[in-house]
């Protein structure tokens, strides 16, 4: 619906979740069916957009290591559409506050005085680790939980030093397919948590018909095993941690015992 000059629309980021469409919100569904124009991520699944019967559907990009829209342009777009139309939506990969750049796009709005809100979305981690059925956290095994990304935010991403000492129990990686092997021969020589023997589980377009898992330890993923098994036309995500052990129940209960007889 077209806005009259002296009114302004809303934007709404939306989180699209981890990929497959039924994965979205029902808030987010509902906005989808009612947006006027939809400004949507690469990464996006077509069964979502869909969802948008009514909207013009406008891709900018947004995968990793990939042409993409550059992020001040989007703004401005957004903006832009603001002035035309009733509701805006702004369709990101996962959810919009996690890796998302959505600071910059909602500084951009509020300055510009246009109404802005946020729906969340299910971030990739969490419908991983509920696809390969493991949880991020055990007790007396895992009490914290890191999500980390190499990507720097520039209009060309570049890969920095992986985090040379994370100190969180489980580990989680966004767009880390090509530090991988860095990546993890960096945790067995400087993280006391995380030796070559850590469970590592490595999942490609989670949620999706595509999805695709590899399930090995440190010790290969630093060897380079998994780089020959992953697409690069895929997102990958990299989780590393003891919770991801398959025995990790007895685990939990002897470490659990173990503690209860020091004591």
């Amino acid at each position: 619906m077209n806005q009259s000059h002296n009114t302004l629309g809303k934007v709404y980021l939306v989180g699209a979740g981890p990929g497959a469409a039924d994965l979205i919100t029902v808030r987010g569904a509902k906005l989808l069916a009612q947006a006027d124009i939809v400004f949507h991520d690469a990464l996006v699944e077509p069964e979502m957009l869909a969802l948008c019967p009514r909207a013009t559907l406008v891709p900018v990009g947004k995968r990793c290591g990939k042409l993409s829209s550059a992020q001040h342009f989007i703004n401005k777009r957004l903006v832009d559409a603001a002035h035309k139309y009733q509701t805006v939506v702004r369709l990101k990969g996962g959810d919009p506050m996690l890796f998302g750049r959505a600071d910059e796009e909602l500084s951009t709005l509020k300055d510009a005085g246009v109404e802005v809100e946020v729906v969340p979305g299910i971030t990739a981690a969490l419908a991983g680790a509920a696809s390969i059925g493991q949880s991020l956290t055990l007790r007396g095994v895992s009490r914290s939980v890191a999500f980390i990304t190499l990507a720097q935010a520039t209009e060309n991403p570049v890969f920095g030093e992986p985090l040379a000492n994370p100190s969180a129990d489980t580990l989680v990686y966004y767009m880390g397919r090509k530090d991988a092997a860095r990546i993890a021969q960096q945790l067995i020589e400087q993280s006391p948590n995380h030796g070559a023997n850590t469970p590592v589980q490595i999942l490609e377009s989670v949620s999706t018909p595509r999805e695709r898992q590899w399930s090995s330890t440190l010790f290969e993923l630093a060897a380079g095993k998994a780089d020959q098994w992953f697409d690069s036309n895929s997102p990958a995500l990299i989780m590393i941690g003891e919770a991801l052990r398959e025995n990790k129940v007895t685990q939990s209960q002897n470490i659990v015992e173990s503690k209860t007889k020091a004591a």
